[in-house]
């Protein structure tokens, strides 16, 4: 069943029914995938406040009872459609490609929002609600940790000795910050730029065997 007038909320937005562009109709089989893709879109267009049942299943092309059907309620939406950003973004960045090679590090993360920008805006819009409530924030704690453990993991086959937290939340807000620039700025020639020289900076703890000296003067 394709997107019908029964579908579009009347309390979405100044838009007109005429504004809105025809939804994908959703094909036998894809199922609870189809579903969280189309949550993550709903959320990244307009906000966690614009994530319903029926905004849901207009964006997957289906109806408004099945989402009901696999998610039973609004919550175990959201938390599912973040453990899905997690596994998308975590399989699509190279944030542990497992090889301990610097030149490996993060490859392709201009790309990866290039390609799917949405799955990167609906994780910045959950952050920033877990602001306003906290009951979201072991969901956004969850997603965080998961990225910190691929970067820590990664980082300590690379350096001599395992990574602490400290230089593991260093590398890993660089690299957040730069995917939120290009979400906004766009450029991605310049986070390709910015990447290689926080490859550069691994390369000299590579070299010195990440030891700080005790006396810098």
């Amino acid at each position: 069943m394709t997107a019908s007038a029964e579908g579009v909320e009347g309390s979405d937005g100044p838009e007109g029914p005429g504004d809105r562009k025809p939804r994908r109709r959703m094909n036998y089989g894809e199922g609870r995938e189809a579903l969280l893709n189309a949550a993550v879109r709903v959320v990244a267009q307009g906000g966690l406040r614009k994530l319903t049942y029926r905004a849901v299943a207009q964006e997957a092309g289906t109806t408004h009872g099945l989402v009901v059907h696999h998610f039973g309620s609004r919550d175990a939406l959201i938390a599912e459609a973040l453990a899905h950003a997690i596994r998308t973004s975590l399989n699509t960045s190279a944030l542990e490609p497992g090889t301990g090679k610097v030149a490996d590090f993060s490859v392709g993360v201009s790309d990866m929002v290039i390609a799917d920008p949405g799955i990167q805006a609906f994780q910045y819009e959950l952050l920033l609600e877990a602001r306003r409530r906290p009951e979201l924030l072991p969901q956004i704690r969850a997603l965080y940790d998961a990225y910190f453990d691929a970067t820590r993991r990664e980082l300590s086959r690379m350096l001599p000795e395992d990574a602490g937290r400290p230089l593991t939340r260093l590398i890993f807000a660089a690299l957040d910050g730069l995917v939120l620039h290009q979400l906004v700025f766009g450029e991605p020639e310049t986070t390709d730029a910015a990447i290689e020289e926080l490859r550069g900076l691994l390369r000299l703890l590579v070299a010195d065997g990440h030891e700080t000296p005790e006396n810098d003067g």
